[in-house]
């Protein structure tokens, strides 16, 4: 965190501090947990530095974290001269253009905002002729509920490569990413950091096969598997984590408990949190659930790649189970009950 002079002799890192003792410890709190460890550790000895604040200062530094704040949200909206004409409006010209000028030296605006802002249903007319690369650059900048629904609407010959385009993306171009904003939206005019912005990979395409149905999740995993089959076996291990078993209702849950081996679960929830561990046992006969705590305690420490091994295999059985039609992982889009 950069310990600049602004003007009035106080550094972002002094106004960032006086800020968070403006805001009390509980925000304050909420705020650090999205912070990197050495801003923490900066941002802390600062405010334990910090001996006195004028209730003058204090007032400038609200008012100065509100209207970036504010220039933030015109610039998300509708870009850089959507975000100068509201501030001139709400603040003047001359302060309009010293707070956009503070936000074009820092502020990343992430690319295709405004794609984020339009429907689904409209958005799949407007870039399914497009290049599966283009789409897959699209889809890696929208939140992943979005981007399921646009893939599950693809021609099923699509879908498949589309995911294969994110799995394997890995930097794009700024100047890439700014022709095909142009091509989608003239108006928008884009902020976007000139080092290549990381975007796409296994996680990203992860997040978007987790939340489409279950039939084109099955689709593009099934050609994945046949052209790219080690991409395809990163993928599947990341779908469906041990932890997800919150997502099953206890009927599937006693489902999968029928099937795993005693030594097994004992194992696989050695390092399970607090909620995996209560489910599972609300979901065991009092008997048998007291067996299993009992192993837990006597086994002694476990090595963590068994405790995975045997957490992936319990993963293994549901998916099996979900494959067969026996249980139903809760998921965005086809989850609809036919008696």
């Amino acid at each position: 965190m950069a310990r600049t002079k602004a003007e009035g002799g106080i550094s972002g890192l002094q106004k960032a501090a006086i800020l968070l003792i403006a805001l009390g410890p509980e925000r304050s709190a909420g705020i650090f947990k999205h912070l990197k460890e050495e801003e923490i550790e900066e941002l802390t000895l600062e405010i334990a530095n910090t001996r006195s604040v004028t209730p003058q200062v204090k007032e400038e530094v609200i008012n100065e974290f509100y209207e970036v704040c504010l220039a933030q949200q015109y610039i998300a909206e509708g870009g850089i001269n959507y975000a100068k004409e509201l501030l001139e409006k709400a603040l003047g010209t001359d302060k309009a253009m010293d707070v956009i000028g503070k936000l074009t030296a820092s502020l990343q605006v992430k690319p295709f905002e405004f794609v984020r802002k339009t429907d689904a249903s409209q958005l799949i007319n407007f870039i399914q002729d497009e290049h599966p690369q283009t789409i897959a650059l699209i889809l890696s900048y929208l939140a992943p509920s979005q981007a399921a629904l646009i893939i599950s609407a693809l021609p099923p010959d699509s879908q498949a490569e589309v995911a294969r385009r994110i799995a394997v993306m890995d930097r794009t171009s700024p100047d890439v990413i700014k022709e095909v904003e142009k091509v989608l939206e003239s108006k928008l005019a884009s902020l976007v950091n000139q080092d290549y912005t990381i975007i796409g990979g296994v996680d990203a395409v992860v997040d978007i096969l987790n939340t489409v149905d279950r039939g084109t999740e099955k689709h593009i995993m099934e050609t994945l598997e046949i052209e790219e089959p080690e991409l395809a076996d990163e993928i599947r291990k990341k779908m469906f984590v041990f932890e997800d078993i919150l997502l099953l209702d206890n009927r599937a849950i006693q489902t999968v408990l029928r099937e795993v081996e005693n030594n097994e679960l004992a194992v696989a929830l050695k390092n399970a949190n607090e909620d995996v561990q209560k489910v599972i046992f609300d979901n065991l006969s009092s008997r048998l659930a007291s067996m299993i705590k009992e192993d837990m305690e006597f086994m002694g420490p476990v090595r963590l790649k068994d405790v995975e091994d045997a957490q992936q295999k319990i993963v293994n059985i549901i998916r099996k189970l979900e494959d067969a039609g026996e249980i139903v992982i809760s998921r965005g889009g086809g989850d609809e009950i036919v008696v």
